[in-house]
């Protein structure tokens, strides 16, 4: 029993693993940690050093508030707030490149679904013309009544 319960899982696994949503999760998430390596660099490497020259040789590496030092100097606790700072940034560049890259597989998605209704309009048929609706009974009964009325009064 405990052989047949082994084989269900791993049948079950097999199949939740080759599914594609996790394949495709599996590569956006290794290619996300990436392109994170490369906004780093980007932002460590060359956003940051232009924006501490233009703000005075600042290094935002350095940028702390020292909370504790031992007897010889040295800190032992500070506050980084400079390494905070390059993360936010790292965390917008990131945002505005996926917000860029969601805006053009939608635009592309759009395009698309337009070019499909397009071609779909022009391959339907003409909708054949169709005789008028027949009348309701309420009608027919009216009609009726009319054509009564009509009789009585020519007599």
């Amino acid at each position: 029993m405990a052989e047949k319960k082994k084989n269900n899982i791993l049948t079950e696994f097999k199949t939740f693993i080759t599914k594609g949503n996790v394949i495709d999760l599996a590569v956006g998430v290794i290619i996300g940690g990436a392109f994170g390596k490369i906004v780093s660099s980007l932002v460590n490497d060359i956003i940051m050093p232009l924006i501490g020259l233009l703000m005075g040789k600042v290094n935002f590496k350095d940028l702390k508030w020292v909370l504790a030092t031992d007897a010889e100097g040295v800190v032992t606790s500070s506050v980084n707030y400079g390494t905070f700072i390059q993360v936010i940034i790292d965390f917008l560049i990131i945002g505005l490149c996926i917000f860029l890259i969601i805006k053009g597989i939608n635009a592309m998605k759009a395009k698309a679904e337009a070019i499909r209704e397009r071609k779909n309009k022009e391959e339907a048929p003409a909708p054949a013309p169709t005789a008028p609706p027949a009348p309701s009974k309420e009608e027919v009964l009216l009609a009726e009544i009319r054509d009564l009325l009509k009789a009585n009064n020519k007599k």
